[in-house]
């Protein structure tokens, strides 16, 4: 695990499985039509049951690059953020939607007064965002936006599946935070 203090936020990386963790929201790697699916999606709605896919067919459909709440309902959370990134390949302004999905969790975060957040890899697993690309655009708009306003958020968590995503999320928040001469 890395944990690295940005303003009065920490920012968390770790190996692990989202599901299994503890924070007022975790986000799922949803599709627009918010039903369920296979990598993260499939394994958050397995741990949460069913209410939460009732919730979700209740709100129906979430455009790439935005977000939606749910309850988390048997998840260590209060909520689950929806969030829809781009299909890698599909998308002509992918980096652009990336990072607006990233944005749009935090706003739901912020605007629940939520204290703490665990972000998977958005992208990368079904959709086929190159993990080398994604996470400094993950990362980026994290760090900017803890940057650019107060916020009620204390702990921002990456929760990442393999060593690889891990590995490249760590040299990549090292990159970032590196002092320039």
């Amino acid at each position: 695990m890395i944990s690295q203090a940005i303003d009065n936020v920490t920012l968390m990386l770790m190996r692990g499985n989202i599901a299994e963790i503890s924070a007022d929201a975790i986000v799922n790697a949803a599709n627009s039509a918010l039903a369920g699916g296979g990598g993260v999606d499939g394994a958050i709605h397995r741990a949460a049951g069913p209410t939460v896919m009732q919730e979700c067919r209740q709100i129906g459909h979430c455009r790439t690059g935005s977000a939606v709440v749910t309850t988390a309902g048997s998840l260590h959370a209060r909520y689950i953020i929806h969030a829809v990134g781009p299909i890698y390949g599909h998308h002509a302004d992918a980096a652009q939607l990336l990072a607006s999905a990233y944005d749009a969790c935090i706003d739901l975060a912020e605007k629940y007064q939520l204290e703490s957040i665990a972000f998977p890899s958005l992208s990368t697993g079904a959709y086929g965002y190159p993990v080398v690309e994604a996470a400094p655009i993950a990362l980026q708009t994290v760090i900017e936006h803890i940057g650019q306003a107060p916020t009620t958020l204390r702990q921002i968590a990456f929760v990442l599946f393999d060593e690889r995503t891990f590995k490249i999320y760590a040299q990549e928040l090292e990159r970032i935070l590196r002092p320039t001469p």
